[in-house]
């Protein structure tokens, strides 16, 4: 990120730089510039004192970036009132540039904004720099970001070209800031979880910086988080890993997003498999692959699962646990309510039409001297949540206790889907085992002799 920020705020400056090169100095008291400053054009801005207006030419003129940085900082401490003292702040902030010292470019800018707050140049500097702030937990620097990427946002479309700068320098000036400003509105409203807002912002930037990693990575986020999910995500993901790999010590960053994305990539496909290799096939290319949505498939929902255990299996073969999950997804697809139809028919077949009844091993949840509540599936008798409401045929004398694992007896007559709940009639329990009678041996008594 810091590298990415370099980048930007030299971009940023380059305007200010040819300014520094081919600076453009306010008219002398004359009206005219010195013989000295022949070469420099003239400006609307008029400085008054001839003092003031050699110290500023002298600033202007110095041509080490150090040097003329602190130039320009003594000319303003010496002239605060000075109508250019705007512009000598934006000269030592370029100069400063030069220098590279970022510390000092970030402490200007926010002196200019002081003295004028919608100053595109200074706002896109802080707002790029808050925004690095922001992305490290910092919620002061969060604050300000929105802040200044919202000004900048609202004031570039009418700011007025510099004087010195050429009609292509002066778009391709605008173009960098609104990169600036559009990432930087991009995260804030990714941070406030305005996923469609924050994905507005963020393609806006990209086609500026089509390979900003860092936006490319956020946009993902917000597309992954989106409701409902777009898989363009997962592409976005793998281009911003590929992206990240390519610059240096950005291995770690890599790892980083590939973390993140496999997670969502598991949640909605179900496991890991394919993921590395979408993210190695599609990572370097520079639009998302038409066909996405066959490469990157949803985990069978419960409806699927169902639908495809009766399509898989002898329905007279499943457990009762398996047909209670089958017949649950009644209705939640023409293929769930005809599989659920076989199971529950399968049920009937077992019961001769209401003529046999079903033996089963249930888990007692409660129960009165005519009804029990049960659980029959394993799930279930692990939860102590019932699943089965049998109606015994007899009132029971003795009703067994919760927590009872025995089998009931009885015919199943219907179901409810959700919440689940099988109905038994005529239920009865098992008949207690006999005891074995007791033989006892006779002992013959012997004769006396």
């Amino acid at each position: 990120m810091k590298r990415v920020l370099v980048t930007f705020v030299l971009a940023l400056t380059a305007g200010a730089m040819m300014f520094a090169q081919q600076p453009t100095a306010p008219a002398s008291p004359q009206g005219e510039p010195p013989a000295a400053q022949q070469n420099t054009p003239t400006s609307q801005k008029v400085i008054k004192d001839p003092a003031e207006y050699n110290a500023y030419i002298t600033a202007l003129n110095t041509t080490d970036p150090a040097a003329k940085a602190a130039a320009m900082e003594a000319f303003v401490t010496q002239y605060p009132n000075s109508i250019v003292k705007i512009d000598a702040l934006e000269q030592a902030m370029a100069a400063y540039q030069q220098s590279q010292n970022q510390a000092k470019v970030e402490e200007t800018a926010k002196r200019i904004l002081q003295l004028d707050q919608n100053n595109i140049r200074a706002l896109a500097i802080v707002a790029y720099i808050d925004r690095a702030k922001a992305s490290s937990g910092n919620p002061q620097a969060l604050q300000s970001t929105c802040t200044e990427s919202q000004a900048g946002l609202e004031h570039l479309p009418t700011w007025q070209k510099p004087e010195g700068l050429s009609d292509a320098d002066f778009q391709k000036l605008k173009t960098q800031m609104s990169n600036i400003f559009e990432g930087a509105a991009g995260f804030c409203a990714l941070q406030a979880k305005n996923y469609a807002v924050a994905k507005e912002h963020y393609n806006k930037a990209l086609q500026v910086e089509p390979n900003n990693y860092g936006d490319i990575y956020q946009l993902a986020i917000a597309e992954l988080n989106s409701n409902p999910m777009e898989l363009n995500g997962f592409w976005h993901c793998a281009r911003a890993m590929n992206l990240a790999q390519s610059l240096p010590n950005g291995a770690a960053a890599a790892q980083s997003i590939n973390g993140y994305c496999k997670a969502f990539y598991h949640n909605y496909h179900g496991n890991d498999q394919g993921w590395d290799q979408f993210a190695q096939q599609y990572g370097a290319a520079t639009a998302p692959p038409a066909n996405i949505a066959q490469l990157i498939t949803p985990k069978p929902t419960p409806c699927d699962l169902a639908v495809s255990a009766v399509k898989d299996n002898d329905v007279t073969q499943l457990s009762f646990g398996d047909k209670e999950f089958i017949l649950s997804q009644k209705g939640c697809s023409p293929a769930g309510t005809e599989a659920a139809d076989k199971v529950w028919q399968s049920i009937q077949d077992l019961e001769k039409g209401g003529q046999a009844k079903l033996k089963i091993p249930i888990k007692v949840i409660s129960s009165t001297a005519d009804t029990i509540d049960a659980a029959l599936s394993e799930d279930n008798q692990t939860a102590n949540k019932a699943d089965l409401h049998v109606m015994m045929e007899k009132p029971m004398t003795k009703p067994p206790a919760p927590g009872t694992m025995t089998d009931i007896i009885g015919i199943i007559t219907s179901y409810t889907p959700n919440p689940f709940m099988f109905t038994m009639e005529k239920g009865e329990l098992p008949a207690p085992a006999k005891k074995a009678p007791v033989h006892h041996t006779t002992t013959k008594k012997k004769k006396k002799a």
